[in-house]
């Protein structure tokens, strides 16, 4: 296995576990109380704050400094895989998945989606 690849699963296995047990509480107990958007806007930080962490350690591990934009790139397209893996196993089809994101707690799940993939490229990492 390449050190990219290893870096990438490094990345977006913890990153994910934990953002999937937040996103089953903010189903559960959040949105409900709160509504979809704010939910998600209060989950959406916790999830950055830990991907910033867990990239410090994973790029203080593999710096991989000319190959941050793939590790973005396949960090992100992880993470997208592992979404719609766990859509389909909760019933939803591809085309629910896709058009979940049309929504504004969608659109705003994605942005911190997009956040998470950018956090490699912008994370130094103190050596």
């Amino acid at each position: 296995m390449s050190t990219l690849v290893k870096a990438g699963l490094a990345y977006v296995i913890p990153v994910f576990a934990v953002a999937f047990v937040l996103g089953a509480l903010r189903v559960t107990f959040v949105a409900p109380a709160l509504g979809p958007v704010l939910a998600v806007a209060l989950e959406v930080p916790a999830v950055l704050a830990l991907s910033w962490i867990v990239a410090g350690r994973v790029l203080s591990r593999w710096p991989l400094l000319e190959k941050r934009i793939a590790l973005a790139l396949l960090s992100f397209a992880l993470l997208m895989l592992l979404e719609l893996a766990t859509a389909l196993a909760f019933g939803q089809t591809p085309a629910q998945f896709l058009a979940a994101m049309t929504t504004p707690a969608g659109a705003l799940g994605l942005a911190g989606q997009i956040g998470f993939a950018l956090i490699p490229l912008v994370r130094q990492v103190r050596g």
